[in-house]
């Protein structure tokens, strides 16, 4: 087959970097069907399977790797030559972008996010998923696009921009018998507790300080999710400690007092975090300078971790 067509080669690109058809031609704004075509079109060009289905994916033959580095060269040398680069045009983009958060950031950001997108880029549509111990894997694959949260102790080949600044503050119930705008020591320690773990994140270093501070909780309640907390603690004579936002988006919708925390507990950073291998991704650029421009607290450069 002498042909060779250049959509073809940004298409086995995009399957080599994310190990996915279905990821790749959303990522070019084609049809699935369409880049199987063209992926079965090249099999034939190359009298190679190019690419076979594994559980981690599509992952590529040795002649497909062999090629890979030449095709993405190419393919940049072709956009030099026209004078132009990759872009995403939101107003018309119909991509679906994958997040991973922590279920805080679910409560907190997501609805200004889309709200943003409402207005700003219509077709644009989220598939948002929490953060677990995989996030890292998944983002490195091109499952993920991106993740946002608390997320400590990521691997070297990601990039990462800090949004925003929090600490954690205390929740009580607006109605609670014995508490009344301020928690002492003694109140703290003497109170139900409910507390929150979440895989994949950093808040576990809550418990770490208050048992340096020599400080125990007494744990009524355990729960997986920071989700249905706020109704909880409105209804119960529980505290809880969470992230400032979280209180504060939480105080707005359920009657609960905002408490300082008695104990000192260490502030952390929000960050997002995004691999190294879809660092010019236009659609991701545009996604990572949005979410900055929204909550970023102060204008940061990224860094490579």
């Amino acid at each position: 087959m002498a042909k060779l067509d250049l959509e073809w080669l940004a298409i086995f690109a995009e399957i080599y970097r994310t190990q996915s058809v279905s990821r790749a031609a959303q990522r070019l704004g084609v049809a699935q069907a369409t880049a199987s075509i063209m992926l079965s079109k090249l099999r034939n060009h190359f009298d190679d399977p190019l690419f076979v289905r594994t559980s981690r994916g599509m992952e590529p033959t040795p002649k497909a790797a062999s090629i890979y580095p030449e095709i993405e060269e190419a393919l940049g040398r072709i956009a030099k030559a026209r004078g132009t680069r990759s872009v995403f045009s939101p107003a018309d983009s119909a991509r679906g972008f994958r997040v991973c958060m922590t279920d805080i950031s679910q409560i907190v950001l997501l609805p200004r996010l889309i709200n943003h997108f409402r207005h700003n880029a219509p077709h644009v549509h989220v598939d948002a998923e929490r953060i677990s111990t995989e996030t890292p894997r998944h983002l490195e694959s091109g499952e993920m696009d991106l993740a946002v949260g608390f997320i400590p102790g990521v691997a070297a080949g990601f990039y990462e921009q800090t949004l925003f600044e929090q600490d954690y503050v205390c929740l009580a119930a607006a109605d609670h018998p014995r508490i009344r705008g301020k928690l002492t020591r003694r109140a703290f320690v003497a109170e139900g507790h409910i507390v929150v773990s979440s895989s994949g994140t950093g808040h576990a270093i809550v418990d770490k300080m208050l048992t340096r501070s020599g400080v125990e909780r007494r744990v009524l309640l355990r729960l997986s999710s920071f989700l249905g907390v706020g109704r909880i603690v409105a209804q119960t004579e529980l505290l809880v400690i969470v992230p400032r936002m979280l209180g504060e988006t939480l105080a707005s919708q359920e009657r609960l007092q905002v408490l300082a925390s008695p104990v000192a507990l260490p502030s952390f950073k929000v960050k997002q975090h995004w691999h190294e291998r879809f660092h010019r991704d236009a659609g991701g650029v545009w996604l990572r300078a949005t979410l900055a421009q929204l909550f970023a607290s102060r204008s940061r450069t990224a860094a490579a971790v």
